[in-house]
């Protein structure tokens, strides 16, 4: 049973339609980047920061359950490491943010930098040789950890040893650590450095914990798709559809007190250098985006995430995930888009066909490395042991 592979036509032709409407919309964008080449920088930036959001916070959740195991993460381990398999495509895909510099960030622009005596402070820092030098960094890391993370679990799969099992926790470990310097440095440089004389200490938790949630929202979303067919069907028990959603529960939980904690501070300390942030985004439109954030990513969440019932029902946690997953976006767009659009909410069709021409080259990428393996991990003997509770289970209700 663990040996079955998600091979069948439903995935092959996702992957295909997916592809299909991934090129499309890349070259409506670059068509479209001739005429205006700012409003596709922009756009392309957004969709660019939460895709890679999907695809890099794989890791921790992927680290997470080697680090502590548990029955849940059987379920979505191998679409975190397909995720993760498709890094490749979010390092290629990064090359316009990289030519786009000067048109996204205003340090990157000699003028700009010239007439601002705090953008001159930070120059050692922000600068385009310096900029492009750490985006390679990140991803060379990334990559490092997303191999040997596949590496060894596709040895396992081959013949689990407890060699295998000891590598994959002894990486988990001070991969998150890993994780948690990268990412820091890679928020601030991709997003914070917009608005590069504002700053928050607690911005980089923030975005992490929103790349935990985007990246596990988009799997069990996903999960609906192959949790009714063997072989996740047998392992697919009520008690750990209720540990995914208490995960999710827990970040929904996590994202809106880091939220309102950096929200509070900004505010109440109402320091000339902090405040805009938050002015940009409570004004002319941008403060109904900030009320649906606080309805859709945490107050309905929560309360529907309270029940156990829909914790318990794939159909129901699938649909309350793939609905974050969409809210995350529009995070991603109340994030970014304050920072060009000054005078008020602007929806251009750019965003939305940035956005599905990256995700659909990600995604069909992602569904092509689901293909390539089980779903279950062959030979884990703690698997075995969460199949057998299950089994127990039942008997027992019966």
């Amino acid at each position: 049973m663990n040996g079955a592979g998600p091979t069948d036509f439903r995935s092959q032709r996702l992957e295909q339609r997916c592809f299909a409407i991934g090129v499309l919309a890349l070259a409506a964008c670059i068509a479209a980047a001739f005429r205006s080449p700012d409003q596709f920088f922009r756009s392309y930036l957004m969709a660019y920061v939460f895709w890679s959001s999907v695809c890099i916070g794989c890791f921790p959740v992927l680290m997470m359950h080697h680090l502590t195991g548990g029955g849940w993460g059987y379920l979505v381990r191998r679409l975190l490491e397909a995720g993760l398999r498709a890094l490749p495509v979010m390092a290629a895909l990064v090359l316009p943010v990289l030519l786009g510099i000067h048109h996204l960030y205003a340090w990157a622009q000699s003028q700009a930098m010239a007439g601002n005596a705090a953008l001159r402070h930070k120059r050692i820092y922000l600068n385009v040789p310096f900029f492009a030098v750490r985006t390679v960094f990140y991803f060379a890391i990334w990559a490092l950890l997303a191999h040997y993370l596949n590496k060894w679990s596709g040895e396992q799969d081959r013949a689990d040893t407890p060699e295998t099992r000891r590598r994959l926790y002894n990486l988990s470990g001070p991969g998150l650590v890993i994780y948690g310097l990268t990412m820091t440095f890679a928020s601030m440089d991709w997003v914070m450095s917009l608005e590069p004389e504002w700053f928050s200490t607690i911005y980089s938790a923030m975005f992490m914990v929103g790349q935990v949630l985007s990246s596990l929202a988009f799997t069990i979303a996903v999960l609906l798709l192959f949790v009714r067919q063997a072989p996740l069907r047998g392992i697919a028990a009520p008690k750990y559809l209720n540990d995914l959603g208490n995960m999710l529960l827990t970040f929904v939980i996590l994202w809106a007190y880091l939220a309102f904690s950096q929200f509070l501070i900004i505010w109440s300390g109402n320091l000339a250098d902090e405040i805009p942030w938050y002015l940009h985004r409570s004004r002319q439109g941008w403060q109904w985006i900030a009320m649906a954030l606080f309805v859709f990513h945490f107050a309905i969440p929560f309360l529907v995430l309270l029940s156990r019932d829909v914790k318990r029902q794939a159909e129901a946690l699938s649909a309350l995930a793939a609905t974050l997953f969409l809210v995350r976006l529009l995070d991603m767009f109340w994030m970014v888009n304050p920072a060009f659009d000054t005078a008020g909410v602007r929806f251009h069709w750019l965003d939305w066909a940035a956005t599905l021409g990256i995700g659909g080259i990600w995604v069909g990428v992602f569904f092509r490395r689901l293909g390539q393996r089980p779903l279950l991990p062959v030979h884990d003997p703690e698997l075995q042991a969460a199949i057998e509770r299950i089994s127990e289970a039942r008997v027992g209700e019966a």
